[in-house]
């Protein structure tokens, strides 16, 4: 395992994390500690949590795993998305309680999806008691996570509260994430990446994203995760495991370590462009949409239907995860044709905007 320094805190981590929101028998909480425990014998060190992960039983995994293990050989994060100071007091003595930690190392400020949630965080008092529960000790860095746009997470940024940041990047988005990477490096900031292996669909679509391997890489795993840890600012690639295999699989895929260079790491962009054709890059020049519609987050969404096919629950699932958004965000369309007009990818965006609409109906046909 090899282990960076997360931004400027002076804490060391490795660079493969344990994001413990896929354990396959989550109420099987003792054979899923073994998982963890497994992972930590591997050189694995920063675990991530949260509520609600596996049926809420997440923070609990990892806490049976962590009374194992002696404190100071692992680092733990977890997240709150109240913004109420009440309810992030409360969210975090639950975390303290179930995780059996005396302080949480990474509290992240959960799933920031614009400037305005920031402010609704801020005069709900959340970020005043997150601060205080620093200062108490009950916190060592403050973090958030995030999907947002550059602009939106630069305005975060700049607002010098945050030691780092959890956000999603991998093979597939780097287009629309890159320049938030960057921005975060810039800051000084640590970057612990999410989803670096697309939520599964690089390993599941192995064939289709074969290209992105070098010869040094014995399969798309390894190739995604040398993709990210390439980048100068990333800290840690955080993985969601579910076998013993698994973790082999990405610790091996660090352990001879060798970064790409840049010249071959903007190849690699390169082919990854054209290869997905057709699937938009969140780039945002479709905007400001007339009608005030999120457009590149739909069209991310839609993504989902070009990679794992028509089931409406695919752009349903990424609308609220991801964007905290439903099918219906895209009625609002007039078809006035703005947004195609400035798409430098040329993607029928009015067509795709009516099957997101189409998809929510659909879902909506079969709960009745």
């Amino acid at each position: 395992m090899i282990y960076r320094t997360y931004g400027q805190t002076g804490k060391k981590i490795s660079a493969i994390g344990f994001g413990g929101m896929r354990f396959p028998e989550p109420k099987e909480i003792e054979k899923s500690a073994e998982l963890v425990l497994y992972a930590h014998e591997k050189g694995i060190t920063y675990f991530d949590t949260a509520p609600f992960y596996c049926e809420d039983q997440s923070q609990q995994i990892f806490g049976r795993a962590f009374s194992r293990l002696p404190r100071d050989s692992f680092v733990v994060s977890t997240k709150c998305g109240e913004a109420d100071a009440a309810k992030v007091r409360r969210s975090l003595e639950e975390s303290l309680d179930k995780l059996g930690v005396d302080k949480i190392d990474f509290f992240n400020v959960w799933g920031l999806r614009s400037g305005g949630d920031w402010e609704t965080r801020k005069q709900g008092g959340a970020i005043d008691e997150m601060l205080k529960a620093r200062d108490e000790g009950l916190i060592e860095h403050l973090v958030f996570s995030t999907h947002m746009t550059h602009a939106e997470a630069e305005e975060v940024f700049s607002k010098e509260v945050f030691e780092g940041v959890t956000l999603g990047y991998n093979a597939i988005n780097f287009p629309f994430r890159e320049q938030v990477v960057n921005s975060a490096g810039r800051h000084g900031l640590g970057v612990v990446t999410m989803n670096p292996l697309a939520g599964g669909l690089i390993p599941k679509h192995a064939e289709r994203f074969d290209f992105i391997r070098s010869e040094d890489d014995p399969d798309v795993v390894s190739a995604a995760l040398r993709f990210i840890l390439s980048h100068p600012a990333v800290t840690c690639a955080l993985v969601g495991f579910a076998s013993p295999k698994e973790i082999d699989q990405a610790v091996a895929a660090v352990e001879a370590f060798r970064p790409l260079s840049a010249e071959h790491r903007e190849t690699m962009k390169a082919q990854i462009e054209k290869s997905f054709e057709g699937l938009c890059t969140g780039c945002g020049y479709c905007l400001p949409c007339p009608q005030g519609l999120p457009i590149p987050r739909l069209m991310d969404a839609y993504n989902m239907r070009i990679l794992q096919g028509s089931e409406p629950q695919h752009i349903a699932d990424r609308l609220k995860w991801h964007w905290g958004l439903t099918p219906e965000a895209a009625e609002p369309c007039t078809a006035c044709g703005a947004c195609e007009k400035a798409c430098t990818q040329h993607l029928p965006i009015i067509q795709r905007l009516k099957e997101i609409v189409e998809a929510g109906r659909e879902i909506a046909a079969q709960e009745k």
